[in-house]
């Protein structure tokens, strides 16, 4: 078993509404995964398989970070939020906010009432997306030397959720606390992956970098 570096996609469009609008790289979110692929070529750290999924701003930010061909895999996308939401809101009344604050009384909402079978037709259950990601983190971690994976803050919480044994509303929290470009570190121990890091942004700590700190 070899352990797996989580990274966020860099930041994307933020104001869209939509899953198509948000798919793609702010320029912010270029410097962001450049800033990390500069990193992690400075310290020396060695990934040699690299995957994303089939997303445009997993691309993106695997491209602006100098990775090499990365293995694209669709298990790794996101959730697809901005359609559970519009379900949602359709469905059950539940407006989609508008700001940061409204968002994040929204995201553990909408996860519960997925998870509890509440939103008719979502684009996948909640228990569909549970055994794609751990299927996915499974293969990954059985391959031989370190990985890195490209992918999204829902798919990481989920693999947080499955590592640490998280509720959902957990896992709700843990998805709003990852920012753009964080790392995430799994390290097999005994049988099993255990998280040895979480939600690092080494690129983006020095004072004239702070302002690329970003959730959304």
């Amino acid at each position: 078993m070899s352990y797996i570096t989580l990274v966020r996609h860099g930041q994307a469009n933020t104001e869209a509404r939509d899953e198509a609008s948000y798919d793609k790289l702010s320029p912010l979110g270029h410097q962001q995964a450049n800033w990390l692929g500069a990193h992690l070529r400075g310290t020396g750290t060695h990934h040699p398989r690299a995957y994303c999924g089939t997303l445009t701003r997993h691309i993106e930010t695997a491209a602006s970070m100098g990775l090499v061909d990365p293995i694209q895999d669709a298990r790794l996308n996101e959730i697809e939020y901005f359609a559970l939401a519009q379900l949602l809101q359709d469905q059950k009344g539940v407006l989609i906010p508008e700001d940061r604050e409204g968002f994040v009384e929204h995201l553990p909402r909408t996860f519960a009432a997925w998870e509890a079978g509440e939103i008719d037709n979502p684009p996948e259950s909640f228990d569909q997306f549970t055994t794609r990601v751990g299927d996915v983190l499974s293969e990954i971690g059985a391959g031989n030397g370190p990985a890195i994976v490209v992918t999204s803050g829902g798919l990481i919480s989920m693999v947080m959720r499955q590592v640490l044994g998280l509720d959902t509303r957990s896992m709700a929290r843990v998805a709003l606390a990852i920012m753009n470009t964080s790392l995430h570190r799994l390290h097999p121990i005994g049988a099993e992956l255990s998280p040895v890091l979480f939600n690092a942004i080494p690129h983006l700590e020095a004072p004239d970098r702070q302002y690329a700190q970003t959730h959304l």
